[in-house]
């Protein structure tokens, strides 16, 4: 851990570590911008006393008189009633964790499939299962949980952490948050450029995705119907970096851009699995085909179920990336709205020991 070069370095990742542990509900700005007033207004205070600028020692002692971060965030923060301010944004923190960090892509990606492979490829059966199974987990973990820290509460298991946190230990502040990289977003608008002209050039040239197999493989009949819902979000992909680039003052386009063209493909990619799934007649609906060349080699039939088997496995393991994806960036754009939106004010008292 880095030490601070200037002492009122300390202040700043005091204040972080606070607003690290604050309610996302409350206005953090102001109650924070109330903190640090009161902080740097007692070491002014003290450099009058002694009539020179005070080290990192003294900063420190002032800030541990203060308050363990986590305590100075319970105090600021609302009254709560089954679990009281000073471990409720750490029994928060452990909800969050194990309900959408670690049971949810548990499920995701292991039990869901597994649900679906039992139930004989069945996905709606897949599914429902999942979920049932899922919220099952979530009520259980949430009652473990809130029992234990609640057990913590009556039996005042602080473990002590007022006396013995240290501020010269704190995590440095990170460098501001930068707008979307210009070259960045110019790599993105290029990339978008090519890609939409491969598309556009595809149906012509089959060499493009084939290579050399062009002779053996071609594009099933199922990509007819998509070729111009795959153009759209070919459109919106190009879209996006541009009007990034237009308009750079949008801070908050570039979360939300990624969140459409996240969703619609996964919209897209949502209706080509369910098509390529069984039919009533029990076959599957194949993504490449054989060409005349090849339609009469066994060998060639065996090659080309092979690659459809890997396409659909490829398609299903996307699906999960983007299912993922959707989470996170939904979660960016609001945050990045809610940090453009007037915080309400609420005044905070800080009780120093």
């Amino acid at each position: 851990m880095s030490t601070p070069s200037h002492p009122l370095e300390f202040v700043q990742r005091y204040l972080q570590a606070v607003r690290f542990w604050l309610p996302k509900t409350q206005g953090q700005e102001d109650v924070l911008s109330e903190l640090g007033e009161d902080l740097r207004s007692q070491i002014e205070q003290k450099e009058t006393e002694l009539g020179r600028a005070l080290d990192k020692d003294e900063v420190s002692a002032i800030l541990k008189r203060c308050g363990a971060p986590m305590l100075v965030a319970s105090r600021l923060s609302p009254s709560r009633y089954l679990i009281g301010p000073t471990l409720f944004p750490v029994y928060t923190f452990v909800m969050k964790i194990v309900l959408l960090w670690i049971l949810l892509p548990l499920f995701m990606l292991i039990v869901g499939p597994t649900s679906v492979a039992i139930n004989g490829g069945d996905w709606g059966a897949g599914v429902l299962n999942t979920m049932g199974h899922l919220w099952f987990g979530w009520f259980m973990a949430a009652g473990i949980i809130t029992l234990v820290f609640a057990v913590l509460e009556r039996t005042h298991s602080q473990m002590g952490m007022d006396g013995k946190w240290d501020p010269m230990k704190l995590p440095p502040v990170p460098k501001e948050e930068r707008k979307s990289s210009l070259v960045g977003t110019a790599c993105q608008l290029v990339f978008a450029v090519f890609g939409l002209a491969w598309l556009l050039l595809l149906p012509h040239y089959p060499v493009l995705i084939f290579g050399p197999a062009a002779a053996l493989l071609k594009a099933a009949p199922m990509w007819q119907k998509f070729y111009l819902p795959i153009l759209l979000v070919g459109v919106v992909a190009l879209l996006r970096p541009t009007l990034t680039l237009a308009k750079p003052g949008w801070a908050w386009f570039p979360s939300l851009g990624e969140l459409v063209q996240t969703g619609l493909s996964l919209i897209l990619l949502n209706f080509i699995i369910d098509t390529a799934g069984q039919t009533a007649g029990g076959e599957w609906h194949p993504f490449v085909m054989l060409t005349d060349a090849g339609s009469n080699s066994a060998q060639y039939a065996h090659v080309a179920a092979l690659i459809n088997v890997s396409i659909l496995l490829s398609l299903i393991g996307v699906w999960f990336g983007l299912s993922i994806a959707i989470v996170i960036q939904a979660w960016r754009f609001l945050r990045a709205i809610r940090k453009r939106s007037p915080a309400s004010r609420q005044p905070a008292a800080l009780e120093a020991h």
